[in-house]
């Protein structure tokens, strides 16, 4: 997926794992002629990038009013912060053969359309249909974060770095947004649950109709898979690579699902919390620009990560037990711990792999078994809020989630290889 320093060419470099990899042919520069149509490409895959957040944060800021007005339980809250985490894990497999068989652009339109429908279904006073549009959205998403990163390093191969930085700052801004916007959306709609939940459906809409004029320009062809890799499933260092992806991941999930209400439990008002939790992600914004650059200038990466995942795991602590006048302080901590853990994560993909092939596969690997690993971490938040009416014993789990995530990054931080192979098929 993503944001990953080149380590045998310039370490400051930005380099994007491609989900089509494996294609033959390779995917080819699809460069717009003018300024204007590349602009409006450019800003396409940003606003995509936008979209691809808002669904777990918008449904964490309102968490109360859901339980309340729908008669949802504990388990079923829980349920609902998970259902989208396990979608990415799912589903992010099928985005490169999907992408293979109809096109990229084709695939992303009807990533956006599934996040449409998905988003506003769950505005339909149905608990199914709230279901049912969540995973229908965490699939779009799944499929969207495994597509994008490939798209940026196919048409823009000149700026690559720019437009992962502008890329990775709509991913945290949809988040932020959604948390920070979603309660006051709900009172400008005269306490309207339902409205603040399908309003995220407009902007998704508006990005598709924005998407439309690239799909019907694309000359996308059908490609077959050239290359496979044997052994890395095998692969001790691949799996501390994908652990180290999955924990930390789950410490992220848990903020996305449950800070707000942990904020709200503990004294403050929803549009406080829901402040507090956009700080906190915007800070992973810019951390997520500065880490992988920190990440390849020492000679691994073990004491980054280890040192990350204590910034991360001590900050969630404060925002459960500090006194609530330094949670402000918590959440930039948690922002610099969290940002910074999400890129080096996906840096060391590329710092453990041999060969774009290898990366690719790798990814796919710690993607699909790290987010369902992931989902982990805010159903059983959930579920401890359900038998012990409170958040506090959370801090057990939390503490187990970033002591997992330190030994794994220890060893995914070492300079070596997996021990797999790339082979023609």
């Amino acid at each position: 997926m993503t944001l990953s320093p080149s380590p045998e060419t310039n370490p400051g470099a930005i380099d994007l794992i491609d989900a089509e990899a494996d294609s033959v042919p390779a995917p080819e520069p699809h460069l717009p002629k003018s300024a204007a149509a590349r602009f409006l490409l450019g800003a396409s895959l940003v606003l995509i990038a936008f979209n691809l957040r808002p669904v777990f944060s918008s449904a964490s800021a309102l968490l109360p009013e859901i339980r309340e007005t729908l008669g949802l339980s504990a388990t079923g809250a829980s349920l609902l912060t998970t259902l989208p985490v396990v979608c990415l894990g799912l589903f992010s497999p099928l985005a490169a053969p999907v992408a293979q068989r109809i096109g990229t652009e084709r695939t992303l339109l009807a990533v956006v359309t599934l996040l449409t429908l998905g988003t506003a279904m769950r505005g339909l006073s149905s608990i199914p249909l709230l279901f049912l549009g969540t995973a229908l959205a965490g699939a779009a998403i799944a499929v969207g974060n495994v597509l994008l990163p490939g798209l940026v390093k196919r048409d823009f191969p000149d700026k690559a770095a720019l437009m992962t930085g502008w890329y990775t700052m709509a991913l945290c801004a949809g988040a932020a947004g959604a948390a920070g916007l979603t309660l006051p959306i709900e009172q400008a709609l005269g306490g309207s649950l339902d409205g603040a939940l399908a309003a995220w459906a407009l902007p998704a809409l508006l990005v598709g109709l924005l998407w439309l004029p690239q799909v019907l320009s694309s000359r996308s062809k059908a490609k077959r898979a050239g290359f496979r890799v044997e052994g890395l499933w095998r692969d001790r260092l691949a799996w501390h690579v994908t652990l180290f992806m999955g924990l930390q991941s789950a410490l992220a999930y848990c903020v996305f699902g449950w800070l707000v209400p942990i904020l709200r439990e503990r004294g403050l008002d929803g549009v406080t919390a829901g402040a507090i939790v956009s700080v906190s992600v915007m800070v992973q914004a810019a951390a997520c620009l500065v880490a992988p650059h920190l990440a390849v200038r020492g000679r691994d990466q073990r004491l980054i990560n280890v040192v990350l995942c204590g910034f991360a795991t001590v900050a969630l602590l404060g925002l459960l037990f500090a006194p609530l006048w330094s949670v402000w302080f918590w959440a930039v901590i948690q922002g610099i711990g969290q940002g910074g853990l999400i890129a080096v994560a996906l840096t060391v993909i590329v710092l453990r792999t041999r060969d774009p092939h290898m990366a690719a596969h790798l990814s796919g690997m710690a993607q699909c078994v790290g987010y369902l690993l992931a989902a982990i971490g805010p159903l059983i938040v959930g579920l401890i809020r359900g038998w012990t009416g409170s958040f506090a014993w959370s801090a057990v789990l939390i503490v187990l989630l970033g002591l997992g995530a330190a030994v794994n990054g220890w060893f995914a931080g070492r300079a070596l290889y997996v021990n797999a192979r790339t082979v023609e098929s």
